[in-house]
């Protein structure tokens, strides 16, 4: 197995894991991706933990053919809702101009990955966001998000399993 952090280039799906895990709900994608990889993968599939870092998230995708990204988000909807988002929905993204790296989310590497990857950017990328509940420092996810995440690790887990096969 290989280790979570490693690039690859000829991995079919990339499951990358966003969020802070130093506040509550907001590291529910790092928390599923540790999951995830102690679950075992079918072959093709590479986790990446993308933490804050949307600058990575961009270079993550390099080679990748399905990407799907998971998060937490805050919409004022049940904790622990579960919202599936096309990448197609996310494709027209406010203009990069004046972020820097503090700012530059995984929302923004998506479009920061189109133009810096151009031919090798995912086609089919997936945006699954849990509905955070707590946000305030700590590093327990809440019953309804954990719930959620656990029920998500099992669907992906499936899902990917079928498309290896």
């Amino acid at each position: 197995m290989t280790s979570p952090m490693r690039v690859e280039t000829d991995c079919h799906t990339l499951v990358i894991g966003c969020g802070n895990l130093l506040r509550a709900d907001d590291g529910v994608g790092p928390v599923l991706i540790r999951h995830m990889w102690e679950r075992g993968l079918p072959p093709g599939v590479r986790l990446a933990d993308g933490g804050t870092a949307g600058m990575d998230v961009a270079f993550q995708m390099r080679g990748a053919q399905r990407v799907i990204l998971i998060d937490a988000c805050c919409s004022d909807s049940e904790p622990g809702t579960l919202f599936r988002v096309p990448g197609e929905e996310l494709e027209d993204l406010p203009p990069l101009e004046g972020l820097h790296s503090h700012s530059f989310r995984w929302d923004h590497a998506l479009a920061f990955a189109r133009w810096l990857l151009k031919d090798e950017y995912p086609t089919d990328i997936l945006v699954y966001l849990i509905e955070a509940g707590n946000l305030d420092p700590g590093m327990e996810l809440t019953p309804p998000v954990e719930k959620t995440m656990h029920a998500l690790i099992d669907t992906l887990l499936e899902e990917l399993r079928e498309g290896s096969g």
